[in-house]
């Protein structure tokens, strides 16, 4: 069976090595590096840079802790930056470990449908080489979006992929978008020295998590100095010399040396061939089926570039579940619980359904809370801003969940499986949970479900 993958990111890089453990004949295509844009111009370069300004903001509280630090101390941007093409580096050679190992041949090239049996691979030095294939997944991802109103040069005007790649860390930069990439960018910025505003159309940072969870990651961003600026609209920016201005709506005027814009992204399916075969595509990404298989039989698509979150963890599920589909078993994935997480200081986490999820959709639920404030972990370790939401639903069943505070992304995992096995708040809250730990929080929470929480008033 040969299986031809088509985009070397966090999708595509599994589903061809999973394909290749299952006994196919594996070539992956990528036009760049592996990894996608998870590895190289994402989640992973983002982290690297955040433990960088974590670390620093560790230094400056040494004192709390009974640690003198005698001298100045700064940020060196240009080695953070150096670590993190250092760590990234290391991650691609992994990946390219990984398939030498697994046996998955990799062509450098830009790959294109013929037919669907075969790919057409256009090479640096502009050759070409088809490759025939059985079957053939797409994992091609996606690109960020820019407005037309923003004048995009990668310069003043920058999106995530140049923001990773500067030179020199900008004296004031406006970010547009209060999302995850905005805030995350944010605040690593504010805290190396850079006057940072975020602009965000909706009414809190974070849209699409409940307001309390927001509330709390402003409160910290007010203590980073970073100016936010909800409810607000841009209706037109343009570079003035070295300076990027934007005109909001009610005459309001921003200046700052860059912009970075972080609206989202889009699937990238540009000149992908797909109307060589007859792929339906319907607003702007590929229809596939419960197995992730396209209307074309033997073609598979997988993360970005079809309807389902934008998540690297999610593209991954996806490819192992394409893969395992053409070599002929029966697989599908569940998106009940997608773990949502943001890696700021403090970090949020997410999982399930909101509250105003709930409430908009008439489904009934009780809510139990803790504050990170009450537990001893927290409070020994010196962070203990944010707090544990759990929804139950009329079942006692755990829908949805909201971390934020201390290693809430990591803490989350409970939780997901949680709601993926539709487990109650009784049956996980009666679990013993170690002490002293942040996962206790877990556990008082789901007994303030039932308002038998031993330690909050």
């Amino acid at each position: 069976m040969k299986v031809v993958v088509i985009g070397g990111g966090p999708g595509g890089y599994v589903a061809a090595i999973k394909a290749a453990m299952l006994g196919a004949d594996v070539t992956i295509v990528e036009k760049k590096r592996v990894g996608g844009t998870c590895l190289n111009v994402g989640c992973i370069p983002t982290k690297a840079l955040l433990a960088c300004s974590d670390m620093l903001e560790g230094v400056r509280e040494a004192k709390d802790y009974g640690v003198n630090v005698n001298g100045s101390i700064e940020a060196d941007f240009q080695y953070m930056m150096k670590r993190k093409d250092k760590i990234v580096d290391q991650l691609v050679k992994g990946i390219e470990f990984l398939f030498d190992k697994k046996g998955a041949k990799l062509i450098s090239g830009f790959g294109k449908l013929i037919d669907k049996n075969k790919v057409e691979v256009e090479k640096e030095d502009g050759s070409k080489e088809v490759i025939e294939a059985d079957k053939i997944i797409l994992a091609t991802g996606s690109v960020p979006i820019v407005p037309p109103i923003f004048p995009y040069d990668g310069k003043k005007i920058i999106t995530s992929d140049e923001a990773l790649y500067l030179e020199e860390a900008p004296e004031s930069l406006m970010i547009l978008g209060g999302g995850v990439i905005g805030c995350e960018f944010g605040q690593f910025f504010s805290k190396i020295g850079t006057k940072v505003t975020i602009v965000e159309m909706a009414d809190q940072l974070l849209p699409f998590e409940d307001k309390d969870v927001a509330k709390q990651l402003e409160r910290s961003f007010k203590k980073d100095k970073i100016k936010m600026m909800t409810g607000q609209k841009i209706e037109k920016c343009e570079v003035q010399g070295d300076k990027v201005v934007a005109y909001l709506e009610g005459g309001k005027e921003l200046e700052a040396d860059a912009m970075l814009v972080s609206v989202g992204r889009k699937p990238y399916l540009d000149n992908l061939g797909l109307e060589n075969v007859g792929i339906n595509v319907e607003r702007g990404k590929i229809v596939v089926n419960d197995k992730m298989e396209t209307n074309v039989e033997g073609i598979y698509a997988i993360g970005d570039i079809v309807d389902t979150p934008f998540l690297a963890h999610v593209a991954s599920k996806e490819g192992m579940v394409a893969a395992e589909n053409a070599l002929g078993k029966n697989k599908t994935v569940s998106y009940r619980a997608v773990p949502r997480c943001i890696y700021t200081s403090p970090e949020v986490a997410a999982v399930g359904i909101t509250e105003k999820d709930a409430d908009a959709k008439g489904i009934a639920y009780h809510v139990g809370k803790f504050d990170f404030r009450g537990l001893g972990k927290a409070q020994a370790m010196g962070h203990f801003q944010g707090f544990i939401k759990v929804l139950a639903d009329a079942e006692d069943r755990i829908i949805g969940a909201s971390i934020v505070g201390p290693h809430a992304t990591d803490l989350l995992a409970e939780l997901s499986l949680a709601v993926e096995l539709g487990l109650t708040a009784e049956q996980v809250g009666d679990v013993i949970h170690p002490h002293p730990t942040l996962s206790e929080g877990i556990m008082e929470a789901l007994h303030d479900v039932h308002k038998a929480c031993v330690h909050s008033v």
